[in-house]
């Protein structure tokens, strides 16, 4: 008997990507995108609620510069930062995290110039949050700009640098119904700060840098344990709350629901900017609702009238119907931002017990904490 291959970060899978579609359109503030990526001959498999881990390069303009500030050619010997010999431009490339320059860098800075006084102080122990406050919005580049004077050899500086990361992205396909690929929701990062125009690594990679059928991407599945669905023939409501490319795992259950014809009634809360411009999916959703795989799909677009309504808000809107839900045993679910929406989203969560439930806000803290312990509160927060 055969048994697909263990890929993991030391054995990535080498993927293709066979198609890529801009979601977000024309007028829309976003670049918001749909990539699949081919799966076939590999083995390699994923459950709804899995996220789909990718190993990036950087941006050849991005190492250029870094190669001009120091007068490298890039054809320089060195070893990578896995211990293989590499020319320098395919180092800093493939192998070096440009991105977050950390304290053992500003050290060796402090130290090649000499004379970079203000940096030397925030690096001292009792500053770490104002070095911290510094750092946001730069990257290495900006220290070499900032201090000419510091010049390194190509090896010294390789190894000063970190591993360039994997990043994490919430698979929004189910195996049943894409059986040959795994599919991405991505919202290209793109932003300007210090004077300078900056890219999220990843997310520029598979929207740049990436040629259909060509470029490998090296990528291996994180199972996410638990944002499962229950098992179909389970009658448990299910609440599914995904603003932007949170919408991703909840495409994945959807079709995962749809293919396995599973009977708990469903509900889709979903919001963006404008539902001329990023309502992403509506043909599949409203296919859905159609099919009933779908009972409820309730939208948040921001923009679309004089005052900002976000998911949140209708959340607290339709508190009567979604405290029935509950009571039935839902499974509340949410992904996206951890920071503002998540925050927003559990209080939203809280006045629906409390308003609709008639419980003071104890009780309601009380209530939201169960469902946590009972896992009827799951989040894919980031």
């Amino acid at each position: 008997m055969s048994t697909a291959p263990a890929f993991n970060l030391k054995n990535p899978c080498p993927a293709t990507m066979k198609h890529a579609v801009k979601l977000s359109k024309e007028g829309s503030p976003k670049d918001t995108r749909h990539f699949e990526i081919d799966l076939r001959g590999s083995g390699m498999t994923f459950e709804p609620g899995d996220s789909l881990a990718v190993l990036p390069t950087n941006c050849p303009d991005l190492v250029q510069d870094v190669l001009n500030t120091q007068g490298w050619m890039g054809d320089e010997s060195v070893e990578d930062l896995g211990k293989k010999p590499v020319s320098l431009r395919e180092a800093l490339i493939s192998s070096c995290n440009l991105a977050t320059p950390d304290k053992k860098f500003l050290h060796a800075i402090v130290q090649k110039t000499g004379n970079a006084p203000e940096l030397a102080k925030l690096l001292e122990p009792e500053r770490k949050e104002q070095l911290e406050a510094h750092l946001h919005g730069r990257e290495l580049i900006d220290f070499l700009h900032d201090h000419p004077d510091a010049k390194f050899e190509p090896q010294e500086f390789v190894s000063l640098c970190k591993k360039l990361l994997i990043r994490l992205y919430s698979i929004s396909s189910s195996l049943k119904a894409n059986p040959d690929s795994v599919h991405l929701t991505v919202a290209t990062v793109r932003y300007h700060t210090f004077g300078r125009d900056r890219k999220g690594v990843a997310s520029t990679f598979l929207a740049e840098r990436v040629k259909l059928n060509e470029t490998i991407i090296p990528t291996f599945i994180k199972e996410g344990k638990g944002f499962r669905l229950p098992a179909a023939d389970d009658a448990t409501p299910v609440i599914f709350c995904g603003p932007g490319t949170g919408i991703a795992p909840f495409r994945s259950f959807l079709q995962e629901r749809d293919a396995t014809k599973a009977k708990g009634k469903a509900w889709l809360f979903f919001g963006e900017v404008s539902s001329k411009t990023d309502f992403f999916y509506e043909e599949e959703f409203n296919d859905y609702l159609k099919k009933g795989v779908l009972t409820n799909l309730t939208t948040a677009f921001s923009r679309d009238q004089a005052e900002k309504i976000y998911v949140q808000h209708r959340i607290t809107e339709h508190a009567a119907e979604l405290w029935q839900w509950l009571e039935e045993g839902a499974i509340f679910y949410i992904c996206g931002d951890a920071s503002r929406m998540a925050v927003d989203v559990d209080k939203a969560l809280h006045a629906v017990v409390e308003t609709a439930g008639g419980k003071t806000p104890e009780e309601a803290a009380e209530y939201i904490e169960q469902l946590r312990k009972d896992k009827r509160y799951r989040r894919d927060v980031y």
